[in-house]
């Protein structure tokens, strides 16, 4: 069988898992993938996930230091039509491999990179390791500083920014490729560890904006303060507690139906009519704050977790799910109900469990039935071609305008909230439109903050809001005509809700057959979990991503002191859903990635079908280095037990102000930091002579290398040891979005100033994705029902029907 990019040939030059899993995507669905290896294989093969991220691709071995090699690599470039590479353009220029010197020979190739930091701004040029991103940006400090209970920034094990990579870089690759069809052209597509990553946070830009805007009106407050106190109700709408057996369990009751729901199953109704406490979850006073804290703990502690699991199968709309670590996901019901996983035999392995695919295709699977390439398995046949393909510059006028690579697109929304809608989001800075439907009181996100359309500001920037009460047969009309001209539907209803509606996939398929329908919900349409509620903790603790970043942080050991056990839900809630990076952004930017492809899909002829997307499989996916099973598999990288880093050679250490990340896990890494000469009495010890030693002395290299650090502040080893190419960077103490909104965004030209119906003039980080050619646009948020009225006359709608729908509640305009 063959994939629906059969025909398509991609060269990935890349040794990271942003870059892998780029290429992993493509090959999934039928892409010939070849991944250029350097002498002996690249550093990827020694990683437990490498059956996943090699699965289905071809292997060259290429020193691209020699011009020989070089020369095989431009061979396969001519003829490609996408090159994957995360090396940096300055290397890659010495290479002659850059995107100037490939689109001289090929015209048509989509080139496609990612780069820590950007193409402009002081760091340019930096290395731009996963840590080294989540520290400057503030991440580690802010959003999982409270991981553990020692002073400082928290390493976050899960690569959160190299995810948010991989999926900019790939709605990126299927905007150009549907530019390409028009135009004939290719072009650079460009992304950023760290600008990516600014996609993964729901609203905490905008309420930055917004407490700049009115300081004496709204005030930003961590979710807890130092002294252990909720800020705000999100503690117990999202409760984290351990059962009477000793297990943790997530809840996620976000809304006042199902808040209301978990109430009653802890027995607890009557207090929505007690004069203390009738304002739950929402209260003033600290000593009730932390008393209703207490009371909900004390409740869940009074069930075993079969008894909770008796409450979930009774009452759908309570819900929780348990900490899962390593692999275990891929055992998860729904995973195994949805056939989100699969076993491949790898030829050097065996059987290996793993992900299935990312997107799931009706029509068009993806075909995986082939394991990882051994090391240079395709040398001679590639080799070979790359000769014959060897081709001349060709002359081809490169500066031609490709507009807004999506203009023309069509995109029917039905959703709510952030995992699924910010998705679509993502295609209007690419030029896609998007018509929101929204019910009468809106999407429940434009209230979930303190403050008005907070929480939606970001989310619905670019979108045409039309507000209709989906169960009058106006309405449905309505939808059913934007229907019949979109390209594509987004949906992310809990299972059985767009049916009831009559806007399921089935539903619109049939009457609409070329439609692309995307179901994006938390765990799935149907299944032992599609009915339940799903938000970022219940994700991040299903998925195991909360446990991959917590390690050994929480002792496991079983307590009834209140006092630990709110210390500890804290300590898991930061661990799960830093706000900069969580599993809503990781399954949006899956989504914006699915979105592209139907896209894409459409612009070829392929026939309309239904695809899936899941939270549950995309936080999988990411955390693909865990979730996997071999015989023999080598352990994935494991932060230390104090939460540093992985290792003396990348991880965290105090200076003598602050803290720097560190990132010199090479062998070149290594020689140039021992060259400097704060460190040269290192290179003199036998203990840390070769890798090998310096592994077995892990502990005393860390302890050398903190007394060093201790020596000079943060910003001056940033300073020094960037100046020698060596990955240091300060962990910033300002929070991510005040990095991204201030002086870092702007030297690192993230920024562009908007015009907002809400906030007027206001800076946004802009499209996560650049192109050399094509244009983006930084659109901006809208009111309920805004676009009402103007959509509706597009549709044959006049100003007696419009009025007349408005005063039955039918519609809302704004």
């Amino acid at each position: 069988m063959s994939g629906p990019l059969d025909g398509l040939r991609v060269v990935e030059i890349s040794d990271t898992i942003a870059g892998a899993q780029a290429g992993q995507f493509l090959a999934d669905l039928g892409a010939e993938v070849v991944a250029v290896e350097p002498p002996g294989g690249g550093v990827l093969r020694r990683a437990a996930a490498y059956p996943f991220l090699a699965r289905g691709k071809k292997s060259v071995v290429l020193d691209l230091h020699e011009p020989a090699d070089a020369d095989v690599a431009r061979g396969l470039a001519s003829e490609a039509d996408i090159v994957i590479t995360t090396v940096r353009p300055t290397t890659l220029e010495r290479f002659g491999l850059d995107h100037p010197v490939l689109s001289a020979l090929n015209p048509r190739l989509v080139y496609g990179s990612i780069t820590g930091w950007g193409r402009t701004g002081p760091l340019r040029d930096a290395k731009g390791y996963e840590g080294m991103v989540m520290a400057k940006l503030g991440i580690l400090t802010n959003a999982f500083g409270k991981a553990s209970v020692r002073p400082g920034p928290t390493f976050a094990t899960v690569p959160y920014a190299s995810y948010s990579a991989t999926q900019a870089l790939l709605q990126g690759i299927f905007a150009a490729l549907y530019e390409r069809e028009t135009s004939g052209l290719g072009q650079l597509v460009e992304t950023s560890l760290a600008k990516s990553l600014s996609g993964q946070d729901p609203w905490n830009q905008a309420n930055t904006l917004i407490a700049q805007r009115f300081p004496d009106a709204f005030l930003v407050k961590p979710p807890v303060s130092d002294d252990g106190v909720p800020n705000y109700n999100f503690t117990y709408l999202l409760l984290v507690a351990m059962t009477k057996d000793g297990h943790w369990l997530q809840f996620s009751q976000t809304q006042p139906h199902l808040f209301r729901a978990f109430i009653r199953s802890c027995g607890l109704e009557w207090m929505y009519e007690d004069p203390r406490w009738k304002t739950l979850p929402n209260f003033e006073p600290v000593r009730d704050r932390m008393e209703f804290w207490n009371i909900l703990l004390t409740e869940v502690r009074k069930r075993t977790l079969a008894e909770w699991e008796a409450v979930f199968d009774e009452d759908p709309n309570v819900s929780a799910e348990t900490f899962r670590r390593g692999s275990e996901v891929l055992h998860h019901p729904q995973m195994r109900f949805g056939g989100h996983t699969v076993t491949i035999e790898d030829p050097e392995r065996g059987a290996v469990l793993q992900p299935a695919a990312l997107v799931r295709l009706s029509g068009t699977p993806a075909v995986l039935d082939r394991g990882a390439p051994r090391v240079d398995e395709h040398g001679a046949e590639l080799r070979a071609r790359a000769v014959a393909a060897q081709r001349e510059h060709v002359v081809a006028d490169a500066n031609l305008d490709g507009g807004l690579p999506l203009a023309g697109v069509t995109i029917l929304e039905l959703g709510t909230f952030y995992a699924a809608p910010f998705g679509a989001t993502v295609l209007t800075d690419l030029g896609a439109r998007v018509i929101k439907i929204e019910p009468p009181a809106g999407d429940p996100i434009r209230f979930l903050q303190p403050f008005p359309e907070a929480g939606a500001l970001k989310v619905l920037q670019g979108k045409e809001s039309v507000a209709l009460d989906l169960g009058a047969p106006e309405a449905k009309e309505i939808l059913e005509k934007i229907a019949a001209t979109a390209d594509l539907v987004l949906c992310s209803f809990r299972a059985g809700a767009a049916e009831r509606l009559g806007v399921g996939a089935q539903d619109l398929l049939a009457r609409h057959p070329n439609l692309f329908y995307l179901n994006a919900p938390g765990y799935g349409v149907d299944g032992p979990y599609g009915h339940r509620p799903a938000f970022a903790p219940t994700m991040s603790a299903g998925s195991g991503m909360t446990m991959r970043n917590a390690g050994s942080l929480v002792p496991e050991d079983d307590t009834d002191d209140l006092a630990v056990l709110r210390a500890r839900s804290i300590q898991l809630n930061a661990s799960g859903t830093g706000s900069a990076a969580q599993p809503d952004g990781v399954a949006a930017l899956t989504v914006a990635t699915a979105l592209t492809l139907g896209a894409y899909f459409r612009k070829r002829g392929v026939a309309g079908q239904h695809a899936l997307t899941t939270m549950l499989n995309s936080c999988t996916h990411a955390l693909c280095e865990a979730a996997i099973e071999y015989a023999d598999k080598p352990q994935p990288p494991t932060a230390d037990a104090d939460g540093f880093g992985f290792g003396p050679l990348y991880r965290l250490y105090e200076a003598s102000e602050g803290w720097v990340f560190l990132a010199a896990p090479t062998k070149r890494d290594w020689a140039n930091l021992i060259a400097q000469p704060a460190f040269a009495a290192l290179a003199e010890d036998p203990r840390f002579v070769d890798a090998d030693a310096r592994a077995a002395h892990a502990s005393e290299l860390a302890d050398a290398l903190a007394a060093v650090f201790t020596t000079q502040k943060a910003a001056e080893w940033e300073r020094d040891l960037l100046a020698a190419d060596i990955g240091c960077v300060e962990a910033d103490k300002r929070r991510p979005e005040q990095n991204y909104l201030g002086e870092f965004g702007q030297e690192h030209d993230y920024l562009v100033t908007v015009d907002s119906p809400i906030l007027e003039e206001y800076p946004r980080v802009g499209p996560l994705v650049g192109f050399s050619r094509s244009e983006t646009v930084a659109t901006v948020g809208c009111t309920l029902g805004q676009h009402t009225e103007s959509v509706l006359r597009e549709y044959g709608y006049d100003d007696e029907a419009i009025a007349d729908m408005a005063a039955r509640g039918v519609i809302v305009t704004g």
